[in-house]
């Protein structure tokens, strides 16, 4: 099985007035193709600076940092900025989307840094990309005409639209109610069955009984690191959930 992460004693460190805080310390672990892995911790737990770390925002202070192959840390800027263009695939918690523009217009914007994509090729990725995730009749939707369930699926949709080596959420489903958290959970778990890399950060333990690893952070290290032998459908569980009919 292909390796897609791979971090080795992996430390980054932060100089704040006079002290040194230790946001990460030690980290190690890999991630191998069409996992899907949840990586949890409380508040000061270092989870936001290992976000950064897998998306090739920042750079550690001490270690390796492997994405598909390629080591990051060495790399400067505008080559980090290229590969993570390339290699990862982001939904935030606040969907990030450009506002008054089209679902596709969204979806499209990774692919504009791509020259390889012409605008007829970019059109053609975003709607088989929307399609993906069950907007194939909101192509032409702005954001402002969307529910956010639907908003978090253009998010998706555009963090597929690359083809990237993973997906990295980050609080993907926090700002989404009880229902529509469980029907994202659910098209993460179809993304999963289909062949993606998932990387779901989250602060809420919930999450990790739909995933199949579970990496758990506390004081910048991993305290645990668990297979999950019993991963719930988040459909099932979506069918269970009381409707609002209000």
């Amino acid at each position: 099985m292909t390796e897609i992460i791979k971090l080795v004693s992996i430390s980054r460190n932060f100089i704040v007035g006079d002290e040194t805080v230790h946001a990460l310390r030690d980290v190690s672990f890999a991630i191998h193709e069409g996992e899907f892995v949840t990586i949890m911790g409380t508040s000061g737990s270092g989870k936001s600076t290992l976000l950064n770390t897998l998306g090739c925002l920042d750079t550690p202070t001490r270690g390796e940092y492997y994405l598909d192959g390629v080591s990051v840390r060495s790399m400067g800027k505008n080559a980090r900025a290229t590969l993570r263009n390339r290699k990862i695939g982001f939904v935030f918690q606040s969907y990030n989307l450009l506002p008054k523009t089209t679902a596709i217009e969204n979806v499209e914007l990774p692919l504009m840094y791509n020259p390889s994509y012409n605008a007829s090729a970019r059109r053609r990725k975003a709607v088989e990309s929307l399609v993906s995730v069950g907007l194939g009749d909101r192509l032409n939707h702005k954001s402002n005409q969307m529910s956010g369930g639907q908003m978090q699926r253009v998010a998706i949709a555009r963090a597929l639209v690359n083809d990237p080596a993973v997906i990295l959420a980050d609080e993907a489903t926090g700002n989404l109610d009880s229902r529509t958290s469980h029907d994202i959970l659910a098209l993460f778990q179809r993304l999963h069955a289909g062949g993606r890399t998932i990387i779901f950060v989250t602060h809420n333990p919930e999450i990790a009984q739909y995933s199949n690893r579970n990496i758990l952070l506390k004081d910048g290290r991993i305290v645990s690191d668990d297979i999950n032998d019993n991963v719930q459908s988040a459909a099932e569980a979506l069918a269970k959930l009381p409707v609002d009919n209000d």
